[in-house]
């Protein structure tokens, strides 16, 4: 079965609003095995609503609308279907019934306009809101199915988990689709696609596809493949990552399964300091208490998180963690020399295990010919050695403290599991 989703809203199109509904409809219609080849954004206009019908029915089975179902004018979205399916609104009494029981909770009397949003379509099968007072409608046509949901988030999603995929899938024999994704850090796109050339064209004799998902710092490749023997599918894919990952093992932190929450590095990294039985501690110059923030979002931190300081200038560098002040006049701040004694003062310091020490300039100014913007180096301690390595990154200046901390983590990841740089 092959779908579209339509959302309706000027507030989508003018970026007021974020297209929420879009990305978890179309989790929700992959778990259950439910292709979707396009979403589209529409205007709340009659002409642009009954254009989009048209197109989702030439190339879609299953046809799902979002938005405009409210009791105001500018909701045109209920009358738009009455006319596209040639017929009229009527007045559901199981859907007022609902509409009056959530007025009565709330203690508000119910008006006119309020009512007429039990009305809907004489030929739909209505779909009860538990979370709002405007129903969805499904619509059957000619063998095309076409469901209109409300635009709130938690209402949408509700009518689906609760009616659209269970009717669906009672209905429809439909596939097993299954995604699995690689976590990557450390290599481009690009030379990532050259390492696994050979590996990525044998994929195809699997029905395996591959996608590159490129975000800063990082790449995921998602494997995604389809059909009816749900364990053979899943048996091809994970061979086909158990063949590829001795060639890019060393930049794998993790795997995602898809419709389950993607793992963050920086709950990889607190799980193996937790199993390890280890503390870090941080020194943040560039990045400002950033990876300080990333960490302390992970619960149970305290565990293995013993603390930082965030030395911003170089004065604090020296008293609170032994940096010579040789340094700044002759190697500069942002120096191997500078990161190697901060990473190993606060290994003192906090009497930690692993220490990581950041400095750089994030821009957008303060760089010279010699150290541009971007330029970053990190130092990762541990009681045995420190590593260090510089980065050049950009002219952005959110995008180079988010680059700082992720190749901080993920290069203590790489240190604790002894991969090498």
């Amino acid at each position: 079965m092959r779908a579209e989703i339509i959302s309706i809203g000027d507030e989508l199109l003018i970026g007021q609003v974020i297209n929420t509904n879009a990305a978890k409809i179309g989790e929700m219609l992959n778990l259950a095995g439910i292709k979707v080849v396009q979403v589209s954004t529409i205007a709340d206009d009659k002409l642009s609503i009954i254009n989009s019908f048209n197109a989702a029915r030439e190339k879609a089975d299953l046809v799902l609308i979002t938005g405009g179902l409210g009791p105001t004018k500018d909701d045109i979205t209920k009358n738009t279907l009455c006319e596209y399916f040639k017929t009229k609104l009527v007045l559901n009494q199981e859907m007022l019934e609902n509409v009056k029981a959530i007025f009565a909770k709330r203690n508000i009397v119910l008006s006119e306009v309020n009512k007429k949003q039990a009305e809907v379509p004489e030929n739909c099968i209505a779909i009860k809101n538990n979370n709002g007072t405007a129903p969805g409608m499904w619509f059957e046509v000619d063998g095309k199915i076409f469901v209109s949901m409300p635009g709130v988030p938690f209402e949408t999603i509700a009518m689906m988990e609760n009616f659209v995929i269970p009717k669906l899938k009672a209905e429809h024999d439909l596939p097993f689709i299954y995604h699995k994704t690689i976590l990557t850090q450390g290599k481009g796109e690009s030379d990532l696609a050259a390492l696994i050339e050979d590996w990525e064209d044998s994929l195809a004799a699997k029905n395996i596809k591959l996608a590159y998902l490129p975000s800063p710092g990082m790449v995921r490749l998602r494997l995604s493949a389809y059909g009816e023997n749900h364990a053979q599918i899943i048996k091809n894919v994970e061979d086909k990552i158990t063949e590829v990952l001795p060639t890019i093992s060393k930049y794998v932190y993790g795997f995602e399964e898809f419709g389950k929450p993607v793992p963050k590095i920086e709950s990889i990294l607190g799980n193996l300091l937790l199993s390890k039985n280890k503390k870090i501690a941080l020194a943040e110059s560039c990045t400002g208490g950033y990876i300080s923030h990333l960490l302390t979002t992970v619960a149970g931190s305290s565990a293995w998180f013993n603390g930082s300081i965030v030395p911003y200038h170089n004065q604090f560098k020296n008293e609170l963690l032994n940096v010579n002040n040789k340094i700044f006049s002759t190697a500069g701040a942002v120096s191997e020399e500078c990161v190697k004694e901060m990473a190993e003062g606060v290994l003192k310091k906090f009497n930690s295990d692993y220490a990581i020490a950041v400095s750089g300039i994030a821009g957008p100014s303060g760089g010279t010919e010699e150290k541009p913007v971007g330029t970053v180096w990190i130092a990762w301690s541990s009681t045995k050695e420190t590593k260090t390595r510089k980065f050049i990154f950009g002219h952005n200046r959110e995008r180079n403290i988010h680059l700082t901390a992720i190749n901080a983590l993920n290069g203590l990841r790489r240190m604790i599991e002894d991969e090498g740089f």
